[in-house]
């Protein structure tokens, strides 16, 4: 399981990183306002209805019944019914594309209700929008294939190909007084990535011989159960996707910038949870699948302890950071160019509110394996339903009724994962599927004593290095929160779960 889970956290990291150059070339160059806004509300479609179409279905709905039919050696079972889902699945996407096309106007009304009174902004993003929403239908395909590329243990391939969409952007920045704006040139540059992402990921299936054909959709008994399931995850991963489009009205409603803050500060947040979370649960799904449909409870049990071990002890230590310094993080990364101190400033209060909710964030990735590996996806979803609607009434009260402004709403999305992930504990525990082993227990301690250290430890760093500029301040907290995170490790290295698996 160490090794899956290095290669797909190793290029999982690299597409940060490289997220990281893309996002602050956004900054430089587009800043904080209308060009800023208007893209970044264009960029939300395609990653959003992604979300709704893609990992967040596919994955749950489609991968541990691809996985089972493959651990039980049917392959060509497994291959029919791939070339089944995804025939129906360029169907839908087909329809919702011309769709969208059609009625753009209307849908950018919809979640920017504040961009309707400066006509010269709703163009812009209404024509920005048209631009980048096929990159959903491109990138699609290659969430399928690396959804059975996952199934059978190849993960590299599905953890590097989003690379490219970064690579491609960057291109386009970097070559952005060609296009008719910088704006324009980020748009291109998405669509770009799409077509690089899906040549790529065609090349890496069809090494391992993995290949999806488009035939006639026909209703088979596997079609039906995975659409049942399909449409409780469809639901699920609906509400996870509302909470940004609600996010997105909201900061329409709020000054000119607030939803250029949100995002870089999410960019950051985004930094452990996609390199670690996101890696851990990619891993976990087809891990529990493959055992489960060998009759391994035991196993699929100590595999989802040991995930839930490594999540707090490796998002944790993020958290003391991101409460520590968080003006010190934004500054040295993004004050840059347009994207002045001031917005920093604003960014790192979001950040702060982000964190508290960074390790429930990648915990629900580990706690609903718990059902999709038993094909149940509606418990997940009603789980996200409740915390989706506590979500949402939180971000009003705290945005509003106490005043925290752009703060509010990521505090709102924090407070709603944990709410998600009781949820989904209360539902595991009182089905008795989900087992809380001394592996997980025993870590805790030590989890939060290095947490507490790491923070520690960047707080001193900048006290120290902070009259030498922002980013010598954050060189020196990484270096001493390192240290210190290291040295309590080393400690308590016999309670944590690092033996291989």
């Amino acid at each position: 399981m160490f090794r899956k889970l290095l290669s797909v956290g190793g290029f999982t990291l690299a597409s940060r990183i490289t997220g990281f150059v893309r996002d602050a070339l956004l900054a430089w160059i587009l800043g904080k306002g209308i060009l800023s806004d208007a893209f970044l509300v264009a960029f939300l479609f395609p990653n959003n209805f992604r979300a709704i179409f893609g990992e967040g279905t596919i994955n749950p709905a489609f991968l541990p019944r691809y996985a089972a039919l493959y651990a039980k050696g049917q392959r060509d079972e497994a291959a029919r019914f791939a070339d089944q889902i995804f025939s129906w699945q360029m169907a839908a996407q087909a329809l919702l594309l011309v769709l969208a096309m059609v009625f753009m106007p209307h849908l950018i009304t919809l979640v920017s209700p504040g961009f309707v009174d400066n006509p010269q902004q709703f163009a812009l993003t209404v024509s920005l929008a048209r631009v980048t929403f096929p990159y959903l239908m491109l990138t699609l395909v290659a969430v399928q294939l690396s959804a059975m590329l996952n199934a059978i243990d190849r993960f590299w391939a599905a953890a590097a190909w989003s690379n490219l969409l970064n690579l491609s952007m960057i291109a386009a920045l970097v070559a952005w007084h060609w296009f008719a704006s910088a704006a324009y040139a980020a748009a291109w540059g998405v669509l770009l990535g799409g077509v690089l992402q899906l040549v790529f990921i065609l090349w890496a299936g069809w090494k391992e011989g993995l290949w999806l054909h488009l035939t006639w959709p026909r209703w088979t008994p596997e079609v039906k159960e995975f659409f049942i399931a399909f449409g409780a995850v469809t639901i699920g991963a609906a509400s996870v996707v509302i909470s940004p489009f609600i996010d997105t009205i909201i900061a329409s409603l709020l000054p000119t910038g607030s939803r250029t803050v949100l995002y870089y500060a999410d960019r950051i947040n985004q930094l452990p949870l996609g390199v670690l979370g996101i890696a851990l649960g990619t891993v976990l799904l087809p891990e529990m699948s493959a055992r489960l449909a060998r009759g391994d409870r035991a196993g699929s049990d100590t595999a989802q302890n040991r995930s839930a071990a490594l999540t707090l002890l490796l998002t944790l230590p993020f958290v003391c950071a991101f409460i520590a310094i968080p003006g010190t993080i934004m500054r040295a990364i993004f004050a840059h160019g347009a994207f002045d101190r001031g917005a920093a400033g604003l960014a790192a209060q979001v950040l702060a509110a982000y964190g508290i909710g960074l390790p429930a964030m990648a915990l629900i990735r580990i706690l609903a394996p718990t059902f999709y590996a038993r094909h149940d996806t509606a418990t997940p979803m009603r789980a996200t339903l409740i915390a989706m609607t506590c979500n949402i009434a939180l971000k009003f009260v705290f945005v509003w009724g106490m005043g925290l402004g752009v703060a509010g709403i990521a505090l709102g999305t924090a407070f709603g994962a944990w709410i998600n992930v009781g949820v989904l504990t209360w539902y595991g525990r009182s089905r008795e599927l989900l087992a809380i082993e001394t592996i997980f227990v025993r870590s805790l301690p030590a989890a939060l004593a290095a947490a507490l250290a790491c923070g520690a430890g960047a707080w001193i760093g900048v006290g120290l290095a902070g009259r030498y500029g922002d980013i010598a301040a954050l060189a020196a907290a990484i270096l001493l929160a390192a240290v210190f995170y290291g040295a309590v490790l080393a400690v308590f290295r016999k309670a944590l779960p690092l033996q291989r698996a």
